[in-house]
């Protein structure tokens, strides 16, 4: 990565970090706090479609697996909220490997049929084992987060959590992307068979985008729960797994910052267009049907399009007026 990416970076991480002391709205801050959210589990699509090109439609059930996982341990067990977190991850995650295990012979349309499949059945089982997850009614309950002495009451406080683990999620994908398993994982995406043929397992590493995916959900899920405190089956259907998918599109499906851009724009949106009432839905999908439509590559393809223009513009030598004059007199 160049000098001036990094310095972009760094910029941005500064602008991000002053965020909770410029905006003193809980409203907002909750926002930002689900926005954050939502991006670790689009990238956790991301790494699954964009790079490996296995579509799924069952990101919104790993959401669900982590939040209950973690929120269970902390309600019913007593267990502390980080080591919580961390092991609905990694459950999550063994989740991801049960289901892309049986589904590797599955691609395309079959295999969003089978994830959406995955899908209803388990919001089937929230809804259902009542032991566990209470049912309809939700699990309320769930405690803030603790750091030593320091509990993460705000939704201020939340903040630096959401964006620590966003960091991280997004630094772990950029090393993916950027090292063998990431050129692997493109090469399945655009030609199964020639992948094989250059020795490259495809079981293994598609396997390993599965787990990947169901990792970065469940986390996601963890710190929702812990965020606002109350699980409902509801909030992990199929049609969140729809969105999960349109904030990736919209963003940008290869690209890492612009999964991060997409759910953040598409969690930002909806609460933009409220006045509205009844009629800020219609205007919600046709602006997301107008990005799709006129921005193919998604909004980072839109930016990387803009900064080439100004690099080339830039490194173009400026015309020298005499040259025509002295070629001329040549």
């Amino acid at each position: 990565m160049s000098r001036r990416r990094w310095l972009g970076l760094a910029v941005l991480l500064i602008v991000l970090l002053c965020v909770p002391l410029v905006v003193h709205s809980d409203y907002l801050l909750n926002v930002a706090d689900i926005a954050g959210i939502y991006a670790i589990a689009v990238l956790g699509l991301g790494i699954l479609l964009g790079f490996a090109g296995q579509l799924s439609l069952a990101q919104a059930a790993f959401f669900g697996i982590g939040a209950y996982a973690s929120g269970y341990m902390t309600v019913h067990w007593g267990w502390p909220v980080l080591p919580s977190m961390a092991v609905a991850t990694v459950f999550s995650g063994l989740i991801g490997l049960g289901l892309g295990w049986p589904c590797l012979r599955l691609s395309g349309h079959y295999l969003a049929l089978a994830t959406i499949g995955f899908g209803i059945i388990t919001q089937l089982v929230l809804i259902n084992w009542t032991s566990v997850t209470n049912g309809s009614d939700g699990m309320t309950g769930i405690p803030p987060p603790s750091i030593g002495p320091f509990t993460l009451a705000t939704y201020g406080q939340y903040y630096y959590l959401v964006l620590a683990s966003l960091a991280l999620c997004a630094y772990v994908a950029w090393r993916i992307k950027s090292t063998r398993p990431g050129r692997a994982l493109q090469a399945i995406r655009e030609n199964e068979l020639a992948a094989s043929a250059t020795g490259i397992d495809p079981t293994r590493y598609k396997i390993v985008a599965f787990v990947l995916a169901g990792a970065y959900a469940g986390l996601a899920g963890s710190l929702l729960a812990h965020s606002i405190k109350f699980l409902s089956p509801d909030s992990y259907s199929f049609d969140q797994s729809v969105i999960f998918l349109v904030m990736l599109i919209v963003g940008g499906s290869g690209s890492i910052g612009g999964a991060v851009l997409g759910a953040v724009l598409l969690t930002f949106l909806p609460e933009a267009l409220r006045p509205l009432k009844t009629s800020y839905i219609m205007v919600y999908g046709a602006a997301v049907i107008a990005m799709i439509i006129f921005m193919p590559r998604g909004l980072a393809g839109l930016l990387s399009a803009a900064l080439g223009r100004d690099a080339a513009t830039a490194a173009r030598p400026l015309a020298n007026p005499a040259q025509p004059a002295e070629a001329k007199g040549a």
